[in-house]
């Protein structure tokens, strides 16, 4: 009995962290694309002088 709850507690906890892995790639993805649309949307628009990093 002791085994089968070990297992279970196990699978939920690999199953969660499974979860956030996927949770923590997908946020990662749509700050990325964020990024880029940033990046591409200020480069057009505006002269050269205006540029994307502070320094």
């Amino acid at each position: 009995m002791a085994l089968i709850v070990a297992v279970l507690i196990l699978a939920l906890l690999f199953g969660g962290l499974g979860f956030a892995v996927h949770a923590l790639w997908i946020v990662a993805l749509v700050v990325f694309a964020a990024w880029v649309l940033g990046f591409f949307m200020r480069s057009a628009s505006g002269s050269g002088s205006s540029r994307w990093y502070r320094w």
